[in-house]
């Protein structure tokens, strides 16, 4: 079972380059799947001013109102003090640490897509944080 160093529950940090789209959704997601039971956070390498609005569409079509969230930059902090690191799109630019789980996500990035091609993106990363939940909450949170 995972269990960050500061707390007593696995933490993930979602992270793709303006922090505001699919990290965002991602992090509104499981927070949305799996509420207290993991730290969550999001952050950018080049946040944005504000988020996507088709994102926000996107999310409140699932009663998820992330319209209040602000993009976060991305610091060697939060990233430390993560026990899971999801990269969506950043590349070279996000920072590496030997002793942090990472993975990456390819999703397509929502910027200047229609709602239609974003709910498409929303869905994949529903799929891929249901996984997560799975594996960081194997006896807490069943598959449904």
């Amino acid at each position: 079972m995972w269990q960050s160093a500061m707390t007593d529950k696995p933490s993930v940090l979602f992270v793709c380059v303006h922090n505001a789209g699919r990290s965002q959704m991602a992090a509104a997601l499981l927070t949305h799947l799996a509420g207290d039971d993991i730290e969550i956070r999001s952050a950018g390498t080049e946040p944005a001013d504000q988020l996507n609005p088709a994102v926000v569409a996107a999310m409140a079509e699932l009663g998820i109102d992330i319209a209040g969230a602000r993009p976060k930059i991305l610091t060697a902090e939060s990233v430390l003090s993560s026990d899971v690191v999801i990269t969506m799109g950043c590349g070279d630019t996000c920072p590496y640490f030997p002793a942090v789980s990472y993975r990456d996500w390819k999703l397509p990035d929502p910027a200047g897509q229609p709602v239609d091609v974003v709910r498409a993106i929303r869905d994949a990363i529903a799929r891929r944080v249901r996984d997560l939940i799975d594996e960081l909450l194997p006896t807490t949170h069943p598959a449904p």
